[in-house]
């Protein structure tokens, strides 16, 4: 009969980066190059060699609405930058120092270029905990989306921001203004629901504004203001009746016109 010894090897699990490259002498030999093009050669080599680990790497942010090949172009934009920063005289090895470079490289391509609308950082990291949070609890609880109060017990977030990343699931890509709401069936989209700027408004603050002012005017500046503008009366004809010169009313118009801006404005200010 055949006894297993109990202190037999069991076979190594494989690791993740278990097919890469030895590029030790290949970095140590950099470290030493003076800049040029044989050094700029090197490192071309070594992101070669690495590729395939940064591809590796973004694939696991595929489906999530960017394509395979535009995330592979940052990672591999993030394995230069690993390759450039990398100093092997501390002692990690270059996988260590490179794969979290690569990962970040990804993700800050998500945060600064896939969102619609600008969320702050925060709240990203937020969406981020709630939409993970809704994937693990879908597989315990029977197949029900899980609640409000059970994301946050499950998260140890606040039931408010809890609130906040599901407001921003959808921020990611928003709905676009032509398309037709839930419900309607003629046609009536986001865009029929926003108003529009009534151009009555302005009339109506600067009217408001300026009515202090035309009180405190003397008597003949207010009586030719509201004939010129009230009663669209001429310079002219205001002139006839003040017993006046017409450029004498222009004078006294322009003048006034003036202050009251300035008075206005000064007030605003």
């Amino acid at each position: 009969m055949t006894t297993v010894r109990a202190n037999a090897k069991r076979p190594r699990a494989r690791h993740p980066h278990d097919d890469a490259p030895d590029t030790s002498a290949d970095f140590r030999k950099l470290a030493t190059m003076p800049d040029g093009p044989e050094k700029d050669a090197l490192r071309q080599k070594i992101v070669q060699a690495w590729i395939p680990m940064a591809e590796r790497l973004a694939r696991q942010f595929r489906n999530r609405g960017e394509s395979i090949e535009d995330l592979q172009q940052v990672a591999a934009l993030g394995l230069v930058k690993a390759v450039m920063r990398y100093d092997p005289d501390r002692g990690s090895a270059f996988e260590s120092f490179a794969v979290p470079t690569v990962v970040g490289e990804v993700k800050r391509h998500f945060r600064d270029h896939m969102w619609g609308l600008h969320v702050p950082r925060r709240v990203q990291e937020l969406r981020n905990r709630v939409r993970v949070a809704y994937r693990e609890l879908s597989t315990t609880l029977d197949g029900r989306g899980p609640s409000i109060r059970e994301v946050a017990a499950h998260t140890g977030m606040s039931e408010e921001d809890v609130l906040l990343g599901m407001e921003a699931l959808d921020s990611f890509t928003p709905l676009s203004l032509d398309a037709e709401l839930p419900g309607s069936e003629d046609g009536y989209a986001l865009v029929d629901t926003l108003g529009k700027a009534e151009p009555g408004f302005d009339l109506i603050v600067d009217r408001e504004a300026i009515k202090p002012k035309l009180n405190r005017l003397p008597e003949r500046e207010r009586q030719i203001l509201y004939m010129r503008f009230f009663c669209d009366m001429t310079q002219s004809r205001i002139a006839e009746q003040l017993g006046i010169s017409q450029m004498h009313v222009s004078r006294l118009i322009s003048r006034t016109c003036a202050s009251l801006c300035d008075q206005v404005m000064a007030d605003a200010a």
